[in-house]
């Protein structure tokens, strides 16, 4: 029967010399030991930072992930159970859940970057280019600008000179992406007959 030894109020099961450092300099750092959170770094991450780079490939992103994991494992070491697993294990398993979420992050920022060069490189839209020349005619435009209600010239103002895409704006004022769209679409109508009854 294995006997159990208590290190700071946490119980870790001891077979002699087969204690796992890395169990005890864990249940020392749940504790707030720091000097034993940095043993538990010297012992664990090489072998940590050698999964996420198998995962991420990648150098530099394997250092900033390397860098999470182990802030993780301080920040949540008190939730770290001896009965569940082994030190080592738990910290593995934080590495590769971490390494394969940038994994998913890079690939959905690179699906969303691919969508925005299609749709900026594709057909331009009929009557866009008209709508933002009528917007960059200096005075008249700021004039007739001030004449359309709040919303709308909010909505606009953030679209054609904040830069925003119009599901920024809606996020950034709070409204539904089919209101803003709805906002700027009559807000443009609006503004082009305003400019032509001042020509």
């Amino acid at each position: 029967m294995l006997d159990a030894m208590v290190i700071d109020g946490i119980e870790i099961a001891d077979d002699g010399p087969g204690v796992e450092p890395a169990d005890v300099a864990l249940a020392r750092a749940a504790a707030g030991d720091q000097r034993a959170f940095a043993d538990l770094y010297d012992l664990l991450s090489a072998r940590v930072f050698g999964l996420i780079l198998r995962v991420l490939v990648d150098r530099a992103q394997s250092e900033e992930v390397l860098q999470e994991v182990f802030l993780e494992a301080w920040q949540t070491a008190s939730s770290y159970d001896p009965d569940r697993g082994g030190a080592r294990a738990w910290i593995l398993t934080i590495a590769h859940r971490r390494a394969v979420d940038r994994v998913r992050s890079s690939q959905a920022a690179r699906r969303r970057d691919l969508a925005v060069g299609a749709r900026d490189h594709g057909v331009s839209h009929p009557g866009v280019e008209d709508e933002v020349a009528l917007l960059i005619d200096g005075s008249r435009a700021t004039q007739c600008l001030q004449a359309l209600p709040e919303p709308q010239r909010r909505a606009i103002v953030l679209a054609y000179f904040g830069g925003y895409t119009q599901s920024e704006v809606a996020v950034l004022v709070g409204a539904p992406l089919g209101t803003i769209k709805t906002r700027i679409r009559d807000g443009l109508t609006r503004l082009r007959k305003e400019l032509e009854a001042t020509r």
